[in-house]
């Protein structure tokens, strides 16, 4: 083998660099890729004119057999290196190239491409710590486009829509989230008004009811999010333009009437119920995301809109509540989008939201719904009587399904005109959202995900009760032989 000189760059050799084996069309683009990022490298090829090309682009470059052991004892000459690539096009000389870095340098990186079908496995039995397919990454980078793909063909049909309205003079966008929004509804709506501001559109986000979870007053206060209360559809009938996110059935927890045509829908929801119907100039309902929280932010980076330290924490808290920690219908574009906006996210105010003291309303909720509790087996049914603050509701599901023994959890309660019952399930044969939609839906508005449901129910017949107390007893009683008979069903079926 010929004696080799290095480049006239001098190198010093206790610097950390990552060596590249082979040097063809695929080592030279991760040769060219870690340069862009200021990585120092030694590259080892067989090919003399090819090296003398990399030095003339100021690259570390040595001519040598990389299937030769001496070659390793080369590159530990001009440093230690961190990460070794062997990147050649021949299957062979990378599988002995692997065997030598493995032998003579244990603690290095290693990094191989395969490029037969058995290489996979004898280079991982050989040592190499990541395996390079290019087929599969290929096809991986392939998703990952038309994924992109897929998204820019969504965003461009919400800008048709926000450019028509840009058009119009005062023109404004009413985003209306559902009845006592949860933060991924109210950071969904704040990342839309951002979008729409973005495009030149005045916005306003909208919502009936009262933010009455105390962690939820406190995400709105702490983050100063503006939003109007609307009693009816005349508030959004002043608007030139609606648009519904985290919910997707006009009428079904939300404002809307059908008095109102709503041109957008951004939902994460499965829609259960099939007498609503989904129907506007855009929609875009992706149950393969845990929250509308990851749509909006991948609008959001689609179309460069800036995403402030207010926005990212909203979306990432959205995030965060609709998936339970990562532990409740989370998907991988959950994870991506909460990366992204952890870098952005203010982390101390989101602990501040996080950690909120507990009202004394919300622990006489509570304490109510354990003392009437009834318990068939694991199931535990309760009511909580009349509630100012409905999200009570749910909070005390939350609670009660911590109890031992218990593994489906339905409380109900009474808010104005409207019986409101709320579900948790941990058991793994219960599917609650369908449960709920198979028992209430047509009587009221019910759905959900695997494990955990809402429904709203008129008071129909009871209307003329004017005793709260005998309406909760005939609701409890109507909701829980209605829920038990779906539940016996599903166990026959």
């Amino acid at each position: 083998m010929a004696e080799e000189k290095v480049s006239g760059t001098e190198h010093k050799r206790d610097k950390v660099v990552h060596a590249i084996f082979g040097c063809g069309r695929i080592g030279y683009a991760v040769a060219k890729e870690l340069k862009k990022h200021g990585t120092d490298m030694i590259i080892v090829d067989i090919d003399d004119k090819k090296v003398e090309l990399l030095k003339e682009e100021d690259f570390i470059a040595f001519t040598a057999d990389i299937s030769d052991p001496s070659t390793v004892e080369l590159i530990k000459g001009e440093g230690k290196p961190e990460v070794v690539f062997v990147m050649s096009s021949n299957s062979e000389v990378n599988r002995k190239a692997v065997k030598n870095i493995r032998e003579k340098l244990p603690d290095t990186s290693l990094v191989a491409r395969a490029i037969e079908p058995g290489d996979k496995e004898a280079l991982k039995d050989l040592g190499a710590d990541i395996i390079l397919a290019i087929p599969d990454l290929t096809a991986r980078t392939a998703l990952e486009y038309l994924e992109r793909l897929r998204y820019r063909k969504k965003v461009n049909g919400l800008m048709g829509i926000l450019n028509e309205l840009k058009k119009k003079p005062d023109a404004r966008l009413g985003v209306v989230v559902h009845d006592s929004p949860d933060p991924d509804s109210i950071a969904s709506g704040l990342a839309l008004r951002q979008i729409a501001h973005h495009a030149g559109v005045s916005a306003d986000i909208v919502y009936r009811g009262e933010i009455g979870h105390h962690v939820n007053r406190a995400f709105v206060n702490i983050l100063g999010i503006e939003m109007r209360r609307i009693e009816g559809e005349e508030d959004l009938l002043s608007y030139d333009k609606l648009a519904l996110v985290d919910s997707s059935q006009p009428g079904a927890n939300n404002p809307v009437t059908d008095k109102c045509e709503v041109a957008i829908i951004i939902d994460h929801h499965q829609v259960t119920n099939n007498k609503g119907k989904v129907d506007a100039e855009f929609v875009d309902i992706q149950t393969n995301c845990g929250a509308t929280s990851t749509i909006m932010t991948n609008y959001l980076r689609e179309l460069n809109v800036p995403v402030d330290r207010i926005l990212a924490t909203a979306l990432l808290h959205g995030i965060i509540t609709d998936t339970n920690g990562f532990k409740r219908e989370a998907h991988p574009a959950d994870f991506y989008a909460a990366a992204y906006l952890y870098l952005r996210a203010d982390k101390d105010l989101l602990d501040q939201i996080e950690t909120p003291p507990m009202s004394t309303e919300m622990l006489n909720v509570v304490g109510g719904a354990i003392q009437h509790k009834k318990i068939k087996g694991s199931y535990l049914i309760t009511s909580v009587g009349t509630v100012a603050n409905r999200d009570a509701i749910p909070q005390a599901a939350d609670y009660l399904l911590n109890l031992e023994g218990i593994s489906t959890v339905v409380v109900i309660g009474l808010c104005e005109d409207t019986i409101c019952v709320s579900g948790r399930s941990k058991d793994v044969r219960v599917n609650i959202g369908e449960a709920f939609a198979r028992a209430f839906g047509d009587i009221g508005t019910a759905g959900g995900h695997a494990t955990m449901a809402a429904a709203q129910l008129p008071l129909g017949i009871f209307k003329g009760v004017k005793d709260r107390e005998t309406i909760m007893r005939l609701a409890e009683d109507a909701v829980s032989r209605r829920f038990l008979s779906v539940m016996k069903e599903e166990k026959t079926e």
